[in-house]
């Protein structure tokens, strides 16, 4: 009895290690690096935009046409993903859909979309805009009370 317990053990492990591979045409690799099963984009993180992503300068061919069309400072979140196959990391808005692409070991992309990107202003002009409304502001609520 045990003989036959001990024998149908071994059958089922012998057999559950054969598993058919996923046939690709003679001489042909498969395009895909993704784990089977899986899809081509590794989801990396959605973030919330910073106000450098507001100053994101779309080229005029990627500009959209429709007036209504929403733009880079509109979005509300980035989505990060990771493409498996070119090993791309792309930042793209949800809501404009512009995208941004990084990828030091592969051929250039498209400079409208690469990184560095190109800024409308950069940080330290938007500080230097907010500290000198700052000072505005004081002066103005210094001058409205000495005139009361």
């Amino acid at each position: 009895m045990k003989f036959w317990i001990a024998a149908g053990v071994i059958a089922a492990l012998g057999l559950g290690g054969c598993q058919k591979k996923a046939e690709t045409p003679a001489g042909t690799a498969s395009t895909s690096r993704a784990p089977h099963g899986k899809g081509r984009y590794i989801g990396v993180g959605i973030y919330a935009p910073s106000q450098m992503w507001e100053q994101i300068v779309v080229a005029d061919a990627d500009a959209p046409k429709d007036p209504a069309a929403a733009l880079p400072a509109e979005d509300d979140e980035i989505i990060v993903v990771l493409d498996s196959n070119t090993g791309d990391l792309r930042q793209c808005g949800n809501l404009s859909g512009a995208c941004i692409v990084m990828n030091p070991w592969a051929k250039p992309v498209a400079i409208s979309h690469a990184a560095p990107v190109l800024l409308g202003k950069h940080a330290a002009q938007l500080d230097e805009e907010a500290e000198a409304a700052a000072k505005v502001a004081e002066t103005k609520a210094r001058n409205w009370l000495r005139t009361k």
